[in-house]
């Protein structure tokens, strides 16, 4: 169907598609914020695995529908350039947060713990890519691996949130996570649940469409899979990631829009699982190319920076950001010209 329409109605219903999932991102990152409050979830919580799940959707039917369809390089690069493109838009929320380095001020041990588990996860594909190219109905152990520490990942991040075995030290710029005066912790957080969940259907909505157009993207101009993935779906449904992380900072939930982004990275990660079982003609891992294997190292190599920002806490660095978010900012530019270059 989408085979068929005019180069403008493709860009046009990119667009509107785009512009849906980030609308229902800026509502969604209010509700999250609320659901946080009267659930006593907390805004590292929240923003990890509610916020984080939810403006992820978009993406995870992207890869999906890649990986149905066969292009193995499309579904990957899409899940792994999400990954780099997401953790670039916290230095692009360092340059908004003046007072002080976001990395500092944002000092939250769920964090931290789930900037580690993400590094785990993002190294379990690059043994599946580099070792044997095994399957059993189609799917790699690894991807049962991967889903079952994700899990697990989730559980213990919950552990370090409600009972913390240690606190990082209190400056004067350091956010605490407390309920807004209005948020009524009392009232139940059904209402807003439920909104939340319709948001959620929207974005998937949106998803299917981004996907069938950077696959009609693909054949008619004969584009690489890796860079429409990495470069334009990526991108896209990475945006309401961008606005959440964005509002947060400005609403001074700073815990939430790190906790957002390291979250929602670590539920990327679950694109692979996805599109592992999606993928029918064997494992995923053994039919990626060296371009999505880059990304999948872009994305481990800021995730480490970012760890190692959230762990130095400096107050204020180049420009009065942190160090952290240059050299991300570098890394991530670093992998653009490689991808427009090419590798294959």
């Amino acid at each position: 169907m989408f085979a068929q329409l005019s180069l403008p109605v493709l860009l046009a219903l990119l667009i509107g598609a785009g512009t849906a999932v980030i609308l229902a991102s800026i509502r969604a990152t209010r509700l999250a914020d609320i659901i946080a409050d009267r659930t006593a979830m907390g805004e590292a919580m929240a923003g990890g695995i509610i916020l984080g799940g939810a403006t992820s959707l978009s993406g995870v039917v992207v890869s999906v529908t890649a990986a149905a369809s066969g292009d193995a390089s499309f579904a990957v690069s899409n899940a792994v350039g999400g990954i780099a493109a997401q953790t670039l838009f916290l230095a692009v929320a360092d340059l908004l947060h003046r007072r002080a380095n976001l990395e500092h001020a944002a000092a939250e041990p769920a964090n931290l713990f789930q900037a580690v588990m993400l590094l785990i996860l993002l190294s379990l594909p690059i043994a599946a890519i580099a070792g044997p190219d095994i399957a059993y109905f189609g799917v790699h152990p690894v991807s049962l691996l991967l889903f079952l520490a994700y899990l697990a990942g989730v559980h213990l991040s919950a552990s370090v949130n409600d009972q913390p075995m240690w606190k990082p030290v209190e400056t004067r710029e350091t956010r605490h996570d407390e309920p807004e005066d209005d948020a009524e912790p009392q009232k139940s957080a059904l209402r807003p649940a439920l909104v939340f969940a319709g948001l959620v259907a929207v974005m998937g909505g949106c998803g299917w469409i981004i996907s069938q157009v950077g696959g009609s993207f693909i054949t008619r101009f004969a584009l690489s899979s890796s860079l429409v993935g990495a470069l334009l779906t990526a991108v896209i449904t990475s945006l309401p990631e961008l606005v959440t992380t964005l509002v947060a900072v400005r609403r001074g939930a700073l815990q939430l829009a790190v906790g957002g982004i390291i979250g929602g990275n670590t539920f990327d990660t679950l694109f692979l699982v996805f599109s592992d079982v999606a993928y029918r003609d064997g494992s995923i891992y053994g039919a990626v190319g060296m371009n999505d294997l880059y990304w999948l190292a872009t994305g481990m190599l800021m995730t480490a920076v970012l760890l190692g920002g959230l762990i130095l806490r400096q107050r204020e660095g180049p420009g009065r950001i942190g160090i952290e978010s240059v050299l991300m900012m570098g890394i991530y530019a670093t992998a653009v010209v490689v991808e427009v270059l090419g590798r294959d």
